[in-house]
Formats: structure tokens, sequence, C-alpha cells
């Protein structure tokens, strides 16, 4: 059998859960329509997020304080969310607003844990940490979404393995060659890179070694005006600011960005070993009349495209965990040797939130 020596100069980044003190996103504001309720989870917790017929939103834990059923099985009635077994009624706080066979003179008991909830951008998040953290969290922030000069392609995919693997694998864009048949004869090299106490960035010159057409990022950058002296790069700096991560794509000498990306990864069971990615992709507008249009469907399959070859990578480095029982990646490039230390210093053990 081949053993390979397992580093334990940090703690295992793959037993490190996300830190609860965030807004995540923990579903689309689509799947979820007037008067119904929708039950979903953050790393193995169970939420229901309900919407009321004047369309506001209250999230509370997944569970009748009665029996325990689900109270996603349930109905809304007016403002309340009604249990399906016994019809105990919650109303948005998570108290028990009424128990149709409630004896005179008892008292309802106490109900549910309520969570903070917001919409935006499309997405429903809700705050899974503390009541104290929440009064100082930092709501994220997408311009893209909220600008007329971009136009947001929404991306939701259940991908196996643990969340730490995507921050690596986004930030880390030297495994351009996983992506040769959709990005021919790109070439990032790294400009610089800089930290925080919350955060990593990484700066690429991605840039067209060779007079082929570059067809993912000409696609998505359809209509744009290049200078004849840069036009065979691009500047593209990602960001994990955690938890969430960033990628933009900006011409040479320009502020403007032309992609604009924000992604979450949110883990779906008590292990972390799952999750569920939400990703906004902006792209700015041509100033060609149509050509979005016309492009749009293309564009869209080349981003399908090299998120299902980068969920194929990570998936397979996660059976490789599995199976090797460890950690036992040899990695040397400093940004994510940056990535990891961040992730393990803000997360905390999945045996910590399990128990």
């Amino acid at each position: 059998m081949i053993t390979s020596e397992i580093s334990t100069a940090q703690p295992d980044l793959r037993q490190v859960g996300l830190h609860p003190d965030y807004w995540y996103p923990l579903a689309w504001s689509r799947d979820l329509k007037r008067g119904k309720v929708l039950g979903v989870e953050f790393a193995g917790e169970p939420v229901v997020i309900a919407r009321t017929e004047s369309g506001e939103l209250f999230a509370l834990e997944d569970r009748c304080a009665h029996r325990q059923l689900p109270l996603s099985l349930g109905v809304m009635e007016k403002n309340c969310l009604r249990c399906c077994y016994h019809g105990w009624s919650y109303n948005a706080q998570g108290k028990v607003a009424k128990i149709p066979y409630l004896p005179r003179g008892m008292q309802a008991p106490r109900g549910v844990r309520q969570y903070p909830c917001r919409e935006a951008y499309g997405l429903i998040y809700v705050f899974m940490g503390s009541p104290e953290a929440h009064a100082m969290a930092q709501f994220p922030e997408f311009a893209a979404g909220n600008s007329n000069d971009y136009r947001v392609m929404y991306f939701s995919r259940t991908v196996n393995c643990h969340y730490s693997f995507m921050h690596e694998n986004l930030l880390d864009m030297n495994h351009q060659f996983l992506h040769r048949r959709l990005m021919g004869t790109i070439q990032p090299t790294l400009l610089q890179q800089s930290k925080g106490q919350t955060w990593v960035e990484a700066q690429y010159k991605f840039e067209n070694v060779s007079n082929q057409q570059h067809l993912g990022a000409d696609l998505l950058l359809a209509g744009e005006q290049k200078n004849p002296e840069t036009a065979n790069f691009d500047i593209m700096t990602i960001r994990t600011e955690y938890p969430y991560q960033t990628l933009k794509i900006q011409r040479p000498g320009s502020a403007e960005a032309l992609i604009n990306l924000w992604v979450c990864y949110v883990p779906v069971g008590a292990d972390q070993r799952k999750h569920h990615s939400f990703g906004l992709l902006g792209i700015r507008r041509p100033k060609i009349p149509g050509l979005m249009t016309l492009f749009w469907p293309i564009m869209r399959y080349f981003a399908e495209a090299v998120f299902t070859e980068d969920r194929s990578a990570v998936e397979a480095e996660q059976r490789a965990y599995d199976q090797q029982g460890g950690d036992w990646n040899q990695e040397i490039f400093p940004v994510i040797l940056d990535v990891r230390e961040l992730l393990c210093r803000q997360g905390r053990s999945v045996k910590e939130m399990i128990s």
C-alpha cells in the first residue's frame, strides 16, 4: 500500500466548517411563491423559509416544537405557518400563535428559533449565526446586480466536495490546462497577491499567447473595444472575502469590470463534504444593440462548460481525500497556502458545529 506523510502544521482544512455568523444564500427568490414554504438547510441545520401572501419573508428552524415534524411540510395561513400534523401555527418570530385544541387556561409552549432573512439579487439570504453577530454582520454586495450596465447570469449547482476545494480552484488560475479545449492558448501569469485578516486576493495577467481566438473571453466580452497594444490580454482579479468569493475581468488601465462574478458555497450536510454553489455572473452590456441577446446562449454554454470541468476536478479531489483518509496534497502555490490559512482561521471545526 502506498503511503504518504500528511502535514500536521495546521488543522485539516477539510474538517473546518464555514462559520455561521454570515449571511448565506439558501434559495432563489423565484423558487418561493407567495403563500408558500420551502425547506432548505445550512450544514445540516434544517430551515424553512416562508413567504406570506403579501410577499414578506421569514425563516424558522424546520421543526414543529410539538412533535418535531418539518414545518416545511406545512401550509401558510395568512401570515402564519401551520404545521401539517396537529395544526399548530407559528408567526414570523417563531412563536406559537395558535393551537386549535389548547386547553383553557394553559399557556402555549415556547416556539422555535427564528433566523434573520433578507432578499437581494434574486436570492434569499438567511443569517444562521448568533443574534449578537447579526447586529454587526455586513450584508454581501454585488454591484452588477443593481446596475443596468450589466446582464446577470444565475448559477446554482450541488457539488460533492468540501467548499474549500472551490475556493482553491477559483483562486488558482494555474489550472487553465484543464480548460484547454475551451480556453485555447490562454496563459495566466500571477501579477501580485495580497492578504488581510479576512481576505486573500490574487491578480493575474490573462494573456492569449498565440493568434488563435480566445473563444471564452471573446464571447463573454463581445462588442467591447480593445486597445491594439493590449488586445491580447486582460486583468483578472480574484478575491476570497470570507466566506464569499469574487472574480473581476478588466481591460488594462480600465476601472470598469467587464465580467463580475460573485459566488458563495453553502454546505449541505453536517460533515460539510457537499455544498451548494450559488453564483451571480454579471456581464457588461456591449454598446452594440442586440449583441448581448444574440450571444447570450453561447455565453451561457461556455460558462456552464467551464464550471462542469471544474466540478469534475474538485469532486475528484474530494474522492481522493476520502480514499486516502486525509489531505495528501503537496501544495506549493503561495496564494493557495494563504487561502488555506484564511479558511482555517475564520472557520469552525466540523466536530464542534455538530456537537
